[in-house]
């Protein structure tokens, strides 16, 4: 206890916290442009493509767009409540509804939890193809199991530790897109590019041009976000209400711009149809630029990194979600213990990391449209998340606090919140399975919301709003 008392008096920025304050800006662009590139970069410019045709780059751009709204939203609230839990925490503070705020909280760690377990697979996979060992979906879920195990190591032994991985672990991610992009304006000055692919659209005959790019834009929104996850690393970040606004729209410009260029790259030297039917449509764009590159070899490598990348990040995100909303009553207290030595929220990443573990089982022994579902399921969540959001924003305004704030010009959450709505409506072409799929999430969640109050039936939930100044 004496440590966690010394770091709490020792808070830079004056905000008793039982975390260590590592990240500066430097650490926090690296954590927020790993969380963004994610690995669906690998294969989304084939998908948009296929909404869109060769004007591939426009989705993402319009993605970028509202990213940004609902980004200066969660800006405004991180440098306001410096705390961990980020989403969840603000629809508490907000509306004061233990329910929704449950909800709010299942669907986060449910999205990080997916997108970890998914990752994983996808580490093994590209292990075992990286050094061309034969390998079954039996040898891919024990490798997977395996990684998952290690990234709660890299976890628990500290988040200078986790953030140290991150930074090499971005930076290899990055390195594959700066490849991509670099080969291919080499390869465009040498004359091999069609420019013409690159502004003409062209969408299936079932759809009309509204509803491809609306299409288009709902698949490169997820690209974009990850900054979210970012808000819950706040009380490990030095002065948080300092540094979050430059590094957060720093990171998102960023970016936005790897994704149209690679995008831009891929359409001018790669044909639509070819783009769209590929799995790894990257790989096609480095073999037509530098046809002598070994990319058989150095693209597993290159998505290796990216994804186990995306699973530390995510398990960090979901443990401190789980430890914040812990200590704040919403969540069982035992998740809130803090580990003496190395101030991470060890019981946390304990619980989450058995759920990632069950869940990678989960998708590796079932083969149903709804598991297949998940992954969409929990991004249609999270933008219904989004727009709660955008609206506490609004409603936290009455609310004064002491310190200086970033401030977002309210039409922006406004604007922010309408246009999460609207990507959640069935207009973006939205599978039917993802919102049957989202209705058992939500009775799960009910569930668990009604054995939480059961645990705190001689303990109530409250939230006290002195702890969020």
């Amino acid at each position: 206890m004496a440590t966690q008392d010394a770091a709490i008096a020792a808070a830079p920025d004056g905000q008793p916290t039982e975390l260590k304050r590592v990240m500066g800006p430097k650490l926090l662009l690296l954590f927020i442009i790993g969380d963004i590139l994610g690995t669906g970069i690998y294969a989304l410019t084939g998908q948009v493509a296929k909404e869109v045709g060769g004007a591939a780059w426009a989705p993402f751009l319009v993605a970028f767009g509202v990213a940004l709204l609902t980004a200066c939203s969660y800006l405004e609230l991180v440098t306001k409540y410096p705390k961990a839990a980020g989403a969840a925490l603000y629809v508490h503070k907000a509306f004061g509804v233990h329910f929704l705020t449950f909800l709010v909280c299942f669907t986060v760690m449910c999205s990080g939890l997916t997108s970890a377990a998914t990752a994983s697979q996808a580490f093994a996979s590209n292990l075992f193809a990286a050094f061309g060992v034969q390998s079954g979906p039996s040898t891919v879920t024990l490798g997977a199991l395996g990684f998952m195990v290690l990234v709660m190591v890299v976890n628990l032994r500290g988040v200078s530790e986790s953030v140290k991985a991150n930074v090499v672990l971005t930076l290899v991610e990055l390195s594959g897109l700066l490849l991509v992009i670099v080969l291919g304006f080499y390869a465009i000055a040498g004359g091999q590019a069609d420019f013409s692919r690159v502004v003409a659209f062209d969408t299936p005959e079932d759809k009309s041009v509204f509803l491809a790019i609306t299409s288009a834009t709902a698949l490169a929104f997820f690209a974009m976000v990850g900054f979210e996850d970012s808000v819950n690393m706040a009380e490990e970040t030095h002065a948080p209400h300092r540094i979050f606004p430059k590094v957060m729209f720093t990171g998102l410009g960023l970016t936005a711009a790897i994704y149209v260029l690679v995008s831009i790259c891929a359409v001018a030297l790669i044909p639509v149809g070819e783009l769209a039917s590929s799995a790894t449509p990257l790989v096609l764009v480095v073999e037509r630029a530098a046809p002598g590159l070994p990319m058989g070899t150095i693209m597993p490598v290159i998505s290796m990194f990216a994804v186990a990348n995306s699973a530390l990040i995510n398990m960090m995100m979901a443990s401190r979600l789980l430890y914040g909303m812990a200590r704040q009553g919403v969540l069982p207290r035992f998740l809130a213990h803090v580990h003496a030595r190395t101030q991470t929220p060890w019981a946390a990443i304990l619980f989450t990391t058995v759920l990632a573990l069950v869940l990678i089982v989960l998708v590796a022994t079932t083969d149903s449209p709804a598991v297949r579902a998940l992954g969409g399921t929990t991004a249609l969540l999270l933008l219904a998340v989004f727009a709660f959001v955008n609206v506490a924003v609004l409603v936290l305004r009455r609310d004064k606090v002491q310190h200086e704030h970033f401030r977002a010009h309210t039409v922006f959450p406004v604007l922010g919140a309408l246009a999460c709505l609207f990507l959640v409506t069935p207009v973006t072409g939205r599978d039917v399975i993802q919102y049957q799929v989202a209705g058992w999430l939500l009775l799960l969640g009910l569930a668990m919301w009604g054995v939480t109050r059961l645990l705190h039936r001689k303990d109530p939930a409250l939230l006290d709003p002195e702890q969020l100044r």
